[in-house]
């Protein structure tokens, strides 16, 4: 009798070494493959394969799938919450630009000294500018280049106006664009000097803006034509590539901010 109770005294033995050898290792091996999804792409794939399908009956409680889906979500809305301050970044310059483009800025030339055009006077200096009640049209514009830039103008911008094909041709003022482009009437007058018989009235070829009188320079003789020639010819200056200088023959052209202010601290 004694001899036979020593086999099940083995058997435990043997039963200790099974639950204490493969129990934790198993345990703590489903515990990070269904906490972190890194560590199933650690894992083998050997592993990860036969667990994917035992995970298609789990899905309400692996948060594997749950979790992947909502990181998605957060960075979409996170997409979504740059491009509203891309938006709004963006807002600034859209209505800087739409300030400058109401304010951009012109060199409109006029001759203040009296000379006939087809037997008409076409003088007109600052001082008669000034003298103008109402609105003025800036009519007469017969070069393409020159009627795209006043095509460009708002109401709003300033010009400055130029006194050409005198003794000393150079910058006298400033005036407003009051109104913006629209058909030039003196194409369509046959007395006028500037008279176009191929500009109808359905199909206008040239246009003019409305411009009014907003300040003499009480120092033009520093900004004539020779004075801007010699600060281009030093280099470095901020009128050296002004477009009154570069297109000589353009009686209107366009001035950028930098060389308006320059101009208006040199006058």
């Amino acid at each position: 009798e004694k001899p036979a109770e020593a086999p099940p005294k083995r058997g435990r033995g043997k039963k200790q070494t099974t639950d204490t050898a493969p129990e934790p290792d198993p345990k703590t091996a489903r515990g990070r493959r269904g906490k972190v999804t890194v560590d199933q792409q650690d894992a083998e794939p050997e592993q990860t394969v036969p667990e994917a399908p035992k995970t298609r009956g789990r899905p309400k409680k692996s948060a594997t799938v749950p979790k992947e889906k909502t990181e998605d979500k957060p960075a979409k809305r996170g997409r979504g919450k740059a491009t509203k301050t891309e938006l709004e970044i963006e807002k600034v310059p859209v209505k800087q630009i739409a300030e400058t483009a109401k304010k951009a800025y012109w060199l409109m030339k006029a001759e203040p000294e009296s000379r006939l055009e087809n037997g008409v006077d076409v003088k007109f200096s600052i001082d008669d500018l000034a003298a103008r009640a109402e609105p003025e049209p800036w009519d007469g514009v017969r070069n393409h280049v020159a009627k795209k830039n006043m095509q460009a103008m708002q109401k709003g911008d300033l010009a400055f106006f130029y006194h050409s094909s005198c003794k000393e041709p150079g910058v006298v003022g400033i005036m407003e664009i009051v109104e913006g482009p629209q058909p030039d009437e003196s194409a369509f007058d046959p007395n006028h000097p500037y008279y176009d018989p191929k500009s109808k009235r359905e199909r206008p070829t040239w246009f003019c803006v409305k411009v009014a009188f907003r300040s003499k320079f009480t120092n033009p003789e520093r900004v004539t034509l020779s004075k801007l020639k010699e600060l281009k010819g030093q280099g470095g200056t901020p009128v050296d590539n002004i477009q009154l200088l570069t297109t000589t023959r353009l009686s209107v052209t366009r001035v950028l901010p930098h060389e308006w202010e320059y101009i208006l601290g040199l006058a």
